[in-house]
């Protein structure tokens, strides 16, 4: 028997993956590897409209049932990879079982870096899977708690816009000096705390957390680094995620940002594919491998690499894009501003709707885009071109 194609991770980047390979025309076996007893869902909605109710879980699927079935799909449910035995291309799991493979696609996605001071207490949680938006969702139907997010990248800053319209009470702690702060820089930094400050949220950023007060098993105040004390009744820890990729410890692959791959998600093994989350891509602007990013990437990686894995030309990737909804705007981003050196503002900075174009040595290289949807083609092509 072919052993077919294995896809470690149920997340966005497995589900392109399985499908792009079933209408490329590949007939062998799909097998896909998911941690969560769930079939493949979107995570998006998990901090915007499932959080505010919008949504049911249900709709949050990427496929019905029985499209695994009708495409010769294998769902293996509940069940986590553990170890990657790359000489004889199998693949261990967390029942004692092993899967061999003739191509394999690791997506196993990212994990929420921990915060060790708030490890192990009732009222503290992340947002990653289902269940923890669940758990977070019950929170926030309790209006007028008071809600600590510790973090505010854009999950974080999503969580805040979406407690608010619930009437909580909304604090963001956040160590560097601004929101998005290593995204985005200083000047837009700023703009997303002052927006969240003027919708009632209490932003303290360049602070870290000190010590707690807790009590029966729940934190009940956080005291940080400048005296500010922070009452909360729920702590929702936010400070980035990291490739969950620990399950390939000792198989051959370097994995501390993620596994390198090139361009068409090839890893330094042979047959072994990665994408997502999971991934670290080469950026050949800036000569070395980066970490996955967001939705946008991860379809487009997992697409690419299952094209390669068939002999099949692959597709020009577009620039990497990621887009928010926080208070009713929607805020899309497009390229990456790692390492840029101008910022030229299209718009009124004090608005809520502006473009912001990062420039790298005179190359536009980013785009951010609020309240302005309609520029969003304009800036994929800005970026593609690199013009100033």
């Amino acid at each position: 028997m072919d052993d077919g194609i294995v896809i470690v991770g149920g997340g966005l980047a497995g589900q392109r993956c399985a499908e792009t390979l079933r209408r490329e025309g590949y007939d062998g076996p799909v097998r896909v590897v998911c941690s969560e007893p769930r079939r493949p869902y979107d995570r998006p909605p998990l901090s915007k409209g499932l959080l505010a109710g919008r949504h049911e879980v249900g709709s949050l699927a990427f496929r019905a049932p029985d499209w695994y079935a009708r495409n010769s799909v294998e769902l293996l449910l509940g069940v986590a990879a553990t170890g990657l035995r790359a000489a004889e291309r199998k693949v261990e799991l967390s029942d004692g079982s092993s899967l061999a493979y003739e191509q394999l696609l690791i997506a196993t996605g990212g994990r929420p870096r921990p915060l060790p001071t708030l490890t192990g207490y009732d009222n503290v949680s992340v947002l990653r899977t289902l269940d923890d938006a669940l758990v977070l969702r019950d929170v926030l139907g309790r209006r007028g708690e008071r809600l600590a997010l510790v973090g505010a990248g854009f999950v974080g800053l999503e969580i805040a816009s979406t407690a608010r319209a619930l009437g909580l009470e909304v604090t963001i702690v956040e160590a560097a000096p601004s929101p998005l702060h290593g995204v985005l820089g200083p000047i837009l930094g700023s703009w997303f705390a002052r927006l969240h400050e003027d919708e009632g949220v209490t932003v303290l950023s360049g602070r870290t957390i000190e010590r707690l007060e807790a009590g029966r098993g729940a934190v009940r105040a956080l005291h940080l680094s400048d005296g500010h004390v922070v009452a909360a009744d729920h702590v929702v820890v936010g400070v980035g995620t990291d490739a969950d990729v620990g399950w390939l410890a000792g198989s051959g692959i370097e994995t501390t940002a993620g596994v390198p791959v090139d361009a068409d998600g090839r890893s330094r093994l042979p047959r072994v594919f990665a994408a997502g989350d999971a991934a670290a891509t080469f950026d050949p602007s800036l000569r070395r491998h980066l970490p996955g990013s967001h939705w946008e990437a991860a379809a487009r990686q997992a697409a690419r690499a299952a094209r390669t894995m068939l002999g099949l030309e692959p597709v020009p990737a577009p620039a990497p894009s990621f887009w928010t909804d926080q208070y009713g705007l929607r805020i899309q981003y497009v390229g990456r501003s790692s390492a840029t050196d101008s910022i030229a503002i299209d718009g009124e900075l004090g608005s809520r709707n502006f473009a912001a174009t990062f420039s790298r040595a005179e190359r536009a290289v980013a785009v951010l885009l609020v309240d302005r949807p309609r520029n969003l083609p304009a800036a994929r092509q800005l970026i593609e071109r690199g013009t100033p």
